[in-house]
Formats: structure tokens, sequence, C-alpha cells
């Protein structure tokens, strides 16, 4: 796909997961481009809504799925708000794909942890249906999720089916819990207890708030998982996706042209990536 210009979608579904996010469903208008449109897990997208501007998106949907792209979107902005008032069947658009990309070939016949921190769960969607796909290619798949509250879960739909339909042994932890709440709280990196770690045989891939990356990566590197086996994408410093703002310049680094997924390593070499 060309990235220089907008593909026009409709809005053919709108999932109200919380209050400040929603899952929102895109198809593709053109027949020939939603044939050709391909991405791979960890990639973003810049959004149009007309009359507004763009934002990039992580893609929350699956690489097998021409039929609709999905987005999971946080009101956070004069862009999103807006997006946030459309109804069904709306218009907007989307350029890309852009970026690197989770080497989901690479981790094949491997254990795999997949850590997620409240928003961060969006972005690893994708390759959690990667591997939902080829399923027979991987060996133990542990996610752990974590958020503040127990109201900020997203996609606790999807719990059970990733659990006993694609055999994710999930663990979920909140911060703060609430009366009704019977799971566990505290720090996402209390998990890591729950679990049994393969060093040698074991990938990471780690999606959320920046300041989590230290804690959780610095856990898995003293249960002496190598750095260049963590993944993480920082796409949170995505503004135009193509290197030409130079906002989420780091170093001579452009993470929305080099990255957003970059190993752990990498990151470590990257001054104030985070």
């Amino acid at each position: 796909m060309q990235t220089d210009r907008g593909y026009k979608c409709r809005i053919t579904n709108i999932v109200s997961l919380t209050e400040q996010e929603k899952l929102f469903q895109l198809r593709i208008l053109d027949p020939d481009e939603r044939n050709l449109f391909r991405f791979r897990p960890g990639q973003f997208l810049m959004l149009q809504v007309p009359g507004y501007g763009e934002v990039p998106i992580s893609i929350s949907s699956s690489t097998s799925n021409n039929e609709q792209v999905e987005l999971c979107i946080r009101k956070a902005g004069h862009v999103t708000s807006a997006l946030f008032d459309a109804q069904k069947g709306a218009h907007v658009a989307i350029r890309g794909p852009f970026g690197s990309s989770f080497p989901m070939e690479e981790i094949m016949d491997r254990n795999v942890i997949l850590v997620a921190g409240g928003l961060g769960i969006a972005p690893l969607r994708a390759p959690l249906f990667w591997i939902n796909d080829h399923r027979d290619r991987y060996k133990d798949v542990h996610m752990l999720y974590g958020t503040k509250e127990p109201s900020q879960l997203l996609f606790t739909y999807q719990f059970e089916e990733w659990e006993k339909i694609n055999h994710i042994d999930l663990h979920t932890i909140v911060e703060h819990g609430t009366p009704d709440w019977n799971g566990r709280t505290g720090m996402i990196t209390e998990l890591f207890s729950e679990i049994d770690i393969d060093p040698k045989n074991t990938y990471a891939i780690v999606c959320g708030p920046p300041v989590m990356f230290k804690f959780v990566c610095n856990h898995l590197d003293k249960q002496g998982i190598p750095m260049n086996r963590m993944f993480v994408s920082l796409e949170r410093r995505m503004h135009c996706g193509m290197g030409k703002c130079c906002r989420c310049m780091v170093g001579s680094t452009f993470t929305c042209v080099d990255g957003p997924v970059f190993d752990y390593w990498s990151v470590m070499n990257l001054k104030e990536a985070i």
C-alpha cells in the first residue's frame, strides 16, 4: 500500500470497552485495496478523521483478516475526541502500515511471554492473533496483563477464549482492587511468580507505558532471558509516521521509521528512549 495518501474506510462497528477506550472496526471501501492490504504484528497506521487531522494508532486485528481492520483507541485529544463522536457508518481514512514489527517467525518453536500494561494490550492483540493462527508452532505461551483498576481491563470478553480455545496461560492483576474484584492486586512484575520460565527457550514481547519496561525487562534479565530476546514497542512516540516532523527522534533514531518495535538491548542504547 502507498503510505503518502489515505485509503477510504467505513466504520462498520464500534465496541465500547471502557469510558475512555473503544474498539473501532474499519472496512477499506475499495475491494482491490482491501485485498492488497497487509501488515505485520507491531506495525501502526495513521488514522485520518476528516476535518480534524490524523493520529498514529497501533493495529489490533489479525493479519489473516482482510475484511476489517481493528483499532483500539483511547479518547485523549482533538482527533480521538472527534472520532468518539462518530457513529457506525462514518467515513475515515488510513495510511500505512508503518514501522517495524515483532519477529514472529524467529519466535516460532519457542516459549513466549506477552506482557501488557494498560492500553498496551492493544498492540499485543496482533501478535496474539498471529500465535493463535499458528498455535502448533509455539510452545508455552504466557500472557501477563495489568492495569491500575479492574474497570480499566480491556477485552475481558476474550479472556475465556484465549485460555480455553487458544491455550494461552493468562494472568491478570490490578494495582488497586475494588470490593467486587477477586483477582490479584499489586504490580505486574508480581505475576512472574506464577509462571515457570525457561530462559534458554523463551522470548518476551512487552507493551505498555515506557516506565514499565525497566521493571519488566530488568526482571526478565535477572531470570536469564537475553535482552535481544525481549521486544518492546515505542509507539507512544509516534506522530507523523514518516520521520518528517522529528517528534519521535531519539538521538539519531526515528522511532516511527526504525521502530516502533525494538529489542530491549537496542532500547537500552537509545538515550532517553524510555
